[in-house]
């Protein structure tokens, strides 16, 4: 597959990048600074591009079989969580404008539900910190719950989610998070990178929300 990644260069896209790659997928890489990135493959290119505009965006992955939007806004004083809708609104449009079916959204573990009716991230425990961002991803789920052409899945992580072993052991869910028998939910970066290639090598989750953990 011919797969472009907004976002690459993040913990998670690096992560689907380097799972894509290895493979054997195409990889280009849509990046604000693709100076930074080094990586060594025959199968992969850097492009500079900004994910809020869709005209570039759609000449970025004109010819592409999927994208994949890792955009990640960050966290910290003066942060625009809000650029999350219109990043979703953004892709979307360019991904119709560019003949590119499928899309794959790296989303939050905020707006999965943890009991009838209530999400995480309205719930007292959720760290304050993080509300923000994670409302906001909320919102951009939304957007793409709109959308009925494009063949979009939001991927989101466990609760929990860093570093650590590509095991390939883990379980799916759809709206509720995946615990493990202690009642956690965590996954790996590299894990979830496995579960996003699976998905898009054999969808599963078509113009759904699927989620992941141990």
């Amino acid at each position: 597959m011919k797969i472009a990644i907004i976002g690459a260069s993040g913990n998670i896209g690096s992560r689907i990048t380097s799972e894509a790659l290895r493979r054997g997928h195409y990889v280009t890489a849509v990046v604000r600074h693709p100076e930074k990135l080094t990586i060594n493959n025959e199968n992969f290119v850097a492009t500079e591009g900004n994910a809020l505009y869709e005209d570039d965006i759609a000449v970025k992955i004109k010819g592409h079989d999927a994208l994949v939007v890792a955009y990640n806004t960050g966290f910290g004083p003066g942060t625009d969580h809000q650029s999350y809708t219109r990043v979703a609104e953004a892709v979307l449009a360019a991904a119709k404008k560019a003949g590119v079916q499928r899309v794959l959204c790296v989303g939050g573990a905020g707006s999965l539900y943890v009991a009838d009716g209530v999400q995480a991230v309205d719930t007292p425990d959720f760290p304050k910190e993080w509300r923000e961002g994670a409302s906001a991803l909320r919102d951009a789920l939304e957007v793409y719950k709109q959308e009925n052409e494009v063949e979009w899945t939001f991927f989101s992580p466990a609760f929990i989610i860093g570093p650590g072993e590509r095991t390939g052991n883990f379980r799916l869910g759809t709206d509720n998070p995946v615990m493990d028998a202690e009642g956690n939910s965590n996954i790996s970066y590299e894990d979830y990178a496995v579960a996003a290639i699976d998905e898009l090598e054999d969808p599963q989750f078509i113009r759904q929300r699927f989620t992941i953990g141990y």
